[in-house]
């Protein structure tokens, strides 16, 4: 299973490599003063625990480039099926915070299993789609949505964490557009989706918690509620704004510590860190992304088999969705469903995921020669 190789080495990805350690070194720069608290002059330990889950992740990392990505693909169903578990585990004696039910303790530990399941799922879907052939049917479609998809989106949602299952399903229709539909296959789920999608939406909308109506409200009419179900996006806009062309100044915000601003070293760092940095630092935070999504495009591009291709585009997709969201919601463009930004929001099982997701691009580009088989 292992295989340590000096070919590994010289042919390493350090560019990804790069980039993701660049993006998660200011992640950490910005929740040290996201939660600052100038005032009393304590500085919290948020900080502290990110760095810890970050020499986590680099080992993390570190393991799942030192054995043949290959192995992923032979394991995927004993993958899928642990991960399934978990999330059943969740449901049923998960710890509840924040008004969802998403985490596992145990002991003085907690982690939250929808974050591995992510990549987990892209596993078993690249496995799936790697025997479908070049043109995938309408009865493939289907087949993969009952088997793959429908139960852990039906767990996901159920927790609630409807920004995870609505992940899984933009991943899913990428993946599927990426490997390739038959044309009628294509127009019919076309057809099928507009038709359906009234009826979908009632049903996602009853099955909502109070909160999450409120944050979709918000979306659609900011200024209906600004001091109540509109404040997050507001304070956002705010922080963002308040930044101007070259910002405030490292440590010389205001909206996150001095708590304006909700979530302001999770869901809503980047509000934190364009109100120090400005559009000026903005702009090259979001080249950084700009240029991990672009390297995983070409990771894909180069693999050395259709399994690593829809891996590296799988991963690359995940990392996409989740920046493009999040940021979004931070403009006020995108609804607000709790989505960290990869690398930089605080959480350790995301940085950890985060980092494993990494590795796994780079050990398929590292692995792309046929001489490694």
């Amino acid at each position: 299973m292992f295989n340590i190789d000096r070919r590994l080495i010289s042919n390493f990805d350090w560019i990804t490599f790069s980039i993701v350690m660049t993006i998660s070194l200011i992640g950490i720069m910005t929740i040290f003063s996201a939660t600052r608290q100038p005032v009393e002059s304590v500085q919290s330990a948020f900080f502290l625990k990110q760095l810890i889950w970050l020499v986590i992740g680099l080992a993390g990392m570190a393991l799942f480039i030192s054995f043949d990505y290959i192995w992923l693909s032979r394991f995927s169903v004993l993958l899928y099926t642990a991960g399934l578990v978990l999330l059943l585990i969740v449901l049923i004696s998960g710890r509840i915070g924040m008004g969802a039910q998403r985490w596992i303790s145990l002991g003085p530990l907690s982690f939250q299993p929808s974050e591995f399941f992510k990549l987990i799922f892209i596993v078993m879907l690249s496995r799936h789609l790697e025997f479908s052939g070049d043109k995938i049917s309408i009865s493939a479609v289907l087949k993969i949505f009952f088997i793959i998809v429908l139960l852990p989106f039906v767990f996901l949602f159920k927790q609630p964490d409807l920004g995870t299952a609505m992940v899984i399903l933009i991943l899913f229709v990428l993946m599927i557009l990426a490997k390739g539909l038959h044309k009628k296959a294509l127009v019919l789920i076309l057809m099928i989706s507009l038709l359906s999608l009234p009826f979908l939406g009632s049903i996602v909308w009853t099955g909502l918690k109070g909160y999450q109506k409120n944050r979709l409200i918000a979306f659609m009419d900011p200024g209906i509620d600004p001091s109540g179900i509109g404040y997050h996006i507001a304070q956002s806009k705010v922080a963002v704004g308040s930044g101007e062309f070259f910002g405030k100044g490292y440590l010389n915000g205001t909206q996150g510590p001095f708590r304006f601003l909700p979530e302001k070293h999770t869901d809503f760092i980047f509000a934190v860190f364009a109100e120090e940095w400005g559009f000026f630092g903005s702009v090259l935070l979001l080249s950084l992304y700009l240029f991990l999504i672009m390297r995983g495009l070409d990771t894909a591009r180069k693999a050395k088999d259709e399994f690593g291709r829809l891996l590296a585009l799988g991963i690359t997709f995940m990392f996409s969705v989740y920046f493009f969201i999040n940021v979004g919601m931070t403009l006020g463009i995108m609804p607000v469903v709790g989505i960290p930004l990869p690398f930089m929001s605080y959480g350790g099982t995301a940085l950890l995921s985060n980092f494993i997701s990494a590795g796994v691009l780079i050990n398929i580009r590292t692995r792309r020669f046929s001489l490694f088989y």
